[in-house]
């Protein structure tokens, strides 16, 4: 009997699991993507990159400084039936939720001013705080921006909580510029920033890597695409080698 009911536990769990996928594989298939970003799924990996984070649509989580709402655009759907998430945004952000309140009904818009206020999230609340290609513009402002964002974000999840980190990535034989000038950062560099908030290393992967890009550019990590900063200028060549090389880190609050 013990062992009947084990199997009928985890196959009930294998079918949670499955449902999870199939709800993050519809989010990322969904209309209210915006075509341009939709179109880059080949070099971001979303189903690939929330995947390894452990992402589950029952969560609470936490996207920091979401820009244009890349990640936000499935985010949002994944999580509003059963889950909960948390923009920390600037104000402007509201626009983009408040014009399609039948996807972004639900989200809870906070502002997380790296250099104010980090108050976006009771403490211990969290499931999973999610950072996109945003350290950089942490360092720019100064090590005492970038020590108090990485210690709010352990600060607001639960133990036992994610950090899941993608960043542009610096060779490692390459110097690093204080202030990530270029919009690249070294790994372990990244990897002590978390460790020094208390974080511990869970895994990384080479989901999001590039090996076209050595991250040697004009104009750093923007003459590639999206942005090609140096619009006609080689961009034949930038357009070959595509986005950047990317880390992909996954933490744990112990």
């Amino acid at each position: 009997m013990k062992k009947l009911l084990l199997v009928i536990a985890l196959a009930a769990g294998f079918g949670n699991v499955a449902m999870a996928d199939e709800a993050l594989k519809t989010a990322i298939a969904g209309a209210q993507r915006t075509p341009a970003y939709a179109e880059r799924d080949g070099a971001r990996h979303p189903y690939e990159t929330l995947t390894f984070f452990g992402i589950n649509p029952k969560m609470t989580v936490v996207e920091f400084s979401p820009g244009g709402g890349w990640y936000t655009e499935i985010l949002a759907p994944y999580l509003r039936q059963d889950g909960k998430l948390i923009a920390g945004a600037n104000a402007k952000f509201k626009q983009k939720l408040d014009a399609s309140p039948a996807i972004y009904d639900k989200v809870v818009l906070t502002i997380l001013d790296p250099a104010g206020k980090l108050d976006y999230a009771p403490r211990n609340y969290a499931d999973m705080v999610l950072t996109f290609r945003n350290i950089h513009n942490w360092v720019a402002g100064g090590d005492a921006v970038t020590k108090n964002v990485f210690q709010s974000a352990y600060d607001a999840l639960k133990t036992g909580g994610i950090l899941g980190v993608v960043e542009h990535r610096l060779p490692a034989e390459k110097k690093q510029d204080e202030k990530a000038s270029t919009g690249y950062m070294h790994e372990a560099y990244v990897i002590k920033l978390a460790e020094n908030a208390g974080f511990k290393l869970l895994a990384k992967s080479e989901i999001n890597a590039n090996p076209k890009d050595n991250a040697e550019h004009e104009n750093g990590v923007w003459a590639l695409p999206p942005v090609l900063a140096n619009k006609e200028k080689d961009k034949a060549k930038y357009q070959a080698i595509g986005e950047s090389d990317r880390m992909t880190l996954k933490f744990i609050k112990p």
